[in-house]
This record gives structure tokens, C-alpha cells and sequence, in this order.
């Protein structure tokens, strides 16, 4: 009898997560012959960083640096290669993609892992239309390279080879929630209590100290998220500039150029069109981290750096695609620790 706690590297264990793991390997090829087919360039991106990223809802592991006297400097471990790779783009790399392990904490369930593997690739001077073409290209690549006809996640299936399906989220939020979304933002501030009296009309919970951002998250989450990438995948495109800290703003700055990918109601990928105003993006890490700081009682430094480099960044576009759920749907593994080699101890197995 297997207990949860077993550990991942009985033999029998790992017998069950072989085919998943040797899929995972195939597909890896299929990534880098997609992208080296288009001239990009694969890049390693340092895993310490001063800043892991300023989104208010996204946790890091802490440690430090010693010098030779025993100094201490802090430093974290990376939540995207996001910052390095932009730095990237500012040396003059103009068509980059990286394989990243990346760490956050506080999440791990079945979709969520402590330290995963990021896909992300970025365009110099493309507009982020571009990496919608991407999806596309890479979900029939991988698929083709692990033998699999359908993407499935449970009962749900999703044919890579068919076209995207094109959404916004004014659209999926009218449809699948009967919320005029746009409507709960006045100007350009958003309108908490309007979008909270549309929550609880439709059966979502919201508190007190939930922000417009948070019940968002949650209408997202209950009411939209499972209707997406069924039959095909979905591009879920449009998003409130709200919900969008490292995005260029459209021609109604209520919405941002950014967008995700859904397969079988799981988020897969999240991609932009890339902010470059220095100015603008120290504002909204500034107000991300003073979100961070009400929720959590903590907040990270800013990378002064970064946002130097950004000053002289070319325009671009760039994604970020989770590699270990695209493993799961194209093999049908249920649980992420199942496409993981070497899962962080103490995984959840099911025999």
C-alpha cells in the first residue's frame, strides 16, 4: 500500500510517472526545434535576483549572499526569469526564449508547485498579437512531439491543432457571468462596490477588505475559468489595466495588452505587450507592493536595475507559459508532481 508520503523515487512509483517524464523529455526537444526553426536565441537567466518580482499576489523564497567578511546581502530566488531577460532585451537579444526553474512560495496543490518550470520567450519590436500565433505553433509542436492527439485535464479535452479561440474578458464576463465589466470602472479607477453587488448576485462571496482586483480574481476563478479551452484552446485577451502591472495600456486605458492561454479550463500561459516607461512601471510596482504589504505584511525591494534597463528597452512582446501543466495535459498526468522529475520531498502520490 502507497501512503501520500510516499517518497517519489520508489521504484515502483516512478515506474507509474516514466511514460509522463520520458513524454515531458520529447517535448522538451519540440520547444527548442519550434523556436530554433525562428532564429531565437536560448538564454540562462540567473536564479538569484535583488528583486523576485513586485506582483502583489505572488510570494517568493528568501536567502542570502555572504561576502569574504561575512557581510550579508539579501537576494531571493526568482519567480520568472522575467526581469533578467528583459535586461536581455536592453543588451540588444532581440528574439529570446528561456527554460526556467522558478520558485514561489505558498502555493502547491495539484496544478501549483513550489519550484516549476517556466517557458518564456520574448520579441523585440513584435506586437503581442505575435505570441498569440506562438500558442498556437508551440501547443501543436509539443503535442505532435509527445504523441498525443487531444490535451486532456480530467473529464475536458482540448484539440491542439485547432484554431484559438479568440475571447476578451469584457466578452467572457458577459457571457459566462452576465457582469458588464467595464461598467464597474469609473474612468479609469476601478469600482469596487459596483463589482462586488455583481459578485453577490451571482452567488460569489466577497468580504470586506477584498479589493476590485480580488473579487475579479475571484469571478475570474468561479465563473469563467472553467468554461475556457474546451473542444479547443482559448485565448482569454483584453484584460483590465488593473489586472495588467507590467503591460502597455490600450487605446481605452481601462485595458491592457495582455492576455492567457486556456486548455481544458487550465491556465497555461500569460503573455504582453511590454511596458517600457520606466516612470510608469516604478508607480505600479510601488502600488503592488503597498497591496502586498495591507495582505501580507511584507513587501520586496525594487529592482533599481531593471528599471534602468527598461529606460532602453525596445519595444516588445513577451510570455510566460507553464511547462509542467502543458506536460500534464498533453500526457493526462492528474497531479503536477507526476511531470516533475524530482518534486520538492513529501509530494502527493497516488497509486
Amino acid at each position: 500500500m502507497v501512503s501520500a508520503r510516499s517518497p517519489w523515487w520508489r521504484p515502483d512509483i516512478h515506474a507509474d510517472r516514466r511514460p509522463f517524464l520520458k513524454a515531458r523529455v520529447r517535448m522538451l526537444a519540440g520547444l527548442r526545434a519550434f523556436f530554433g526553426a525562428q532564429s531565437f536565441v536560448e538564454v540562462d537567466t540567473a536564479i538569484l535576483q535583488i528583486s523576485p518580482g513586485n506582483e502583489a499576489h505572488i510570494s517568493a523564497f528568501a536567502t542570502q549572499m555572504q561576502d569574504g567578511a561575512g557581510r550579508a546581502s539579501p537576494l531571493y530566488l526568482h519567480s520568472s526569469p522575467e526581469f533578467a531577460a528583459k535586461k536581455l532585451l536592453a543588451a540588444g537579444e532581440e528574439r529570446i526564449f528561456t527554460v526556467a526553474h522558478v520558485f514561489r512560495n505558498r502555493e502547491r496543490d495539484r496544478l501549483h508547485h513550489p519550484e516549476f518550470t517556466l517557458l518564456e520567450w520574448y520579441r523585440a519590436h513584435a506586437p503581442y498579437q505575435r505570441l498569440i500565433e506562438d500558442c498556437a505553433g508551440i501547443l501543436a509542436a509539443t503535442a505532435k512531439a509527445a504523441g498525443a492527439d487531444l490535451l486532456t485535464y480530467g473529464s475536458a479535452i482540448a484539440d491542439p491543432f485547432e484554431e484559438l479561440e479568440l475571447l476578451s474578458v469584457t466578452e467572457a464576463f458577459d457571457r459566462y457571468a452576465g457582469i458588464d465589466l467595464l461598467a464597474t470602472i469609473d474612468g479609469l479607477t476601478p469600482n469596487r462596490e459596483a463589482l462586488a453587488a455583481n459578485a453577490q448576485k451571482c452567488g460569489v462571496r466577497v468580504v470586506r477588505d477584498d479589493s476590485w482586483s480580488d473579487i475579479f480574481s475571484k469571478l475570474l476563478s468561479v465563473k469563467i475559468e472553467p468554461h475556457l479551452g474546451h473542444g479547443r484552446a482559448t485565448i482569454l485577451m483584453d484584460y483590465p489595466a488593473s489586472e495588467a502591472a507590467l503591460a502597455n495600456l490600450q487605446e481605452d486605458q481601462r485595458l491592457a495588452e495582455r492576455f492567457e492561454l486556456y486548455a481544458c479550463g487550465v491556465e497555461l500561459a500569460n503573455g504582453f505587450g511590454e511596458l517600457t516607461d520606466a516612470d510608469e512601471q516604478r508607480r505600479r510596482f510601488q502600488a503592488e507592493m503597498a497591496e502586498r504589504q495591507r495582505i501580507y505584511g511584507e513587501s520586496y525591494p525594487i529592482d533599481e536595475d531593471f528599471l534602468a534597463a527598461l529606460a532602453v528597452m525596445p519595444p516588445a512582446s513577451g510570455i510566460a507559459l507553464g511547462f509542467d501543466r502543458l506536460v500534464m495535459l498533453a500526457t493526462g498526468a492528474p497531479h503536477i508532481e507526476q511531470v516533475i522529475w524530482t518534486p520538492v520531498a513529501e509530494g502527493v502520490w497516488a497509486k
